[in-house]
C-alpha cells in the first residue's frame, strides 16, 4: 500500500492572490488585443504593409477566417469552439492553482482565446464565424496580433514549467513539494505543514 504523504494544500489566501493575478493579466491582455486592433482598422489600408523594422516587421491589415498562416479558411466555427474548450479548461484548472508561474501562463492563455474569440463571435460575417483583425506582419511569413503574442508566451512558459516539473498547485512531479517558493508570500503559522508536523520544506 502507498503510503506516500499528499501534496499540502494550497492556502486560500495565497490562491485567490494567484487567481487575481491570473484574471487581471487577462483582462489587460483581452483589453490591449482589442485596443490594437481598434487602431488598426481604423488607421491602416486593408493589405497595406507599412514597414517598420524593414522587412522583419510591419503593419498590415487583414481579415483572418482561420488560424494561424490562415490556414483552414473557412472552418472558422471549429476554432470558434476550440476556443471555449480552452476556457473552460483554463477557468477548471485555475481551482488547482498555486504556482505564479502557471498563474502567468494561465493569464496569457485566457486573455489570448478572449481576444480571438470575441471576434470570431462578434466580429462579420457572423456569429462564430468572424474573422480575427490581424495586423502585425513578421518578414511576411504571417500575420498576427496581441492575442497570438500571449498564445505563443503561454505555450513557451507552459513548456518550460513542464520541464521544470513544476504542477499547477505549485508542487514539483511526482509528489515533491515545490519548496519556498510555494509560500514566499504567505505568513508564519497559515498551518501549511506536512504530515508528521514538519514545516514545508
Amino acid at each position: 500500500m502507498d503510503n506516500q504523504p499528499e501534496t499540502p494544500a494550497v492556502a486560500p489566501a495565497r490562491r485567490r492572490r494567484l487567481l487575481a493575478l491570473l484574471v487581471g493579466l487577462a483582462v489587460v491582455v483581452f483589453a490591449v488585443d482589442q485596443v490594437t486592433k481598434y487602431l488598426a482598422e481604423q488607421r491602416l489600408t486593408p493589405g497595406t504593409l507599412t514597414p517598420l523594422l524593414g522587412d522583419l516587421l510591419g503593419l498590415q491589415l487583414i481579415y483572418n477566417p482561420g488560424a494561424a498562416f490562415s490556414l483552414a479558411t473557412g472552418m472558422t466555427w471549429i476554432f470558434t469552439l476550440v476556443s471555449v474548450v480552452v476556457v473552460v479548461v483554463v477557468v477548471r484548472i485555475s481551482r488547482r492553482l498555486g504556482s505564479l508561474g502557471w498563474a502567468l501562463a494561465l493569464g496569457l492563455l485566457l486573455g489570448g482565446c478572449l481576444g480571438n474569440l470575441y471576434d470570431r463571435l462578434f466580429r462579420e460575417p457572423g456569429l462564430a464565424v468572424g474573422h480575427v483583425v490581424d495586423f502585425i506582419n513578421y518578414a511576411g511569413y504571417f500575420v498576427g496580433n496581441v492575442a497570438d503574442i500571449a498564445i505563443v508566451g503561454a505555450a513557451v512558459a507552459v513548456a518550460l514549467l513542464a520541464v521544470l516539473g513544476r504542477e499547477v498547485d505549485g508542487s514539483r512531479a511526482h509528489g515533491r513539494a515545490d519548496g519556498p517558493a510555494a509560500d514566499e508570500d504567505l505568513p508564519s503559522g497559515t498551518g501549511t505543514e506536512a504530515p508528521g508536523g514538519s514545516a514545508r520544506a
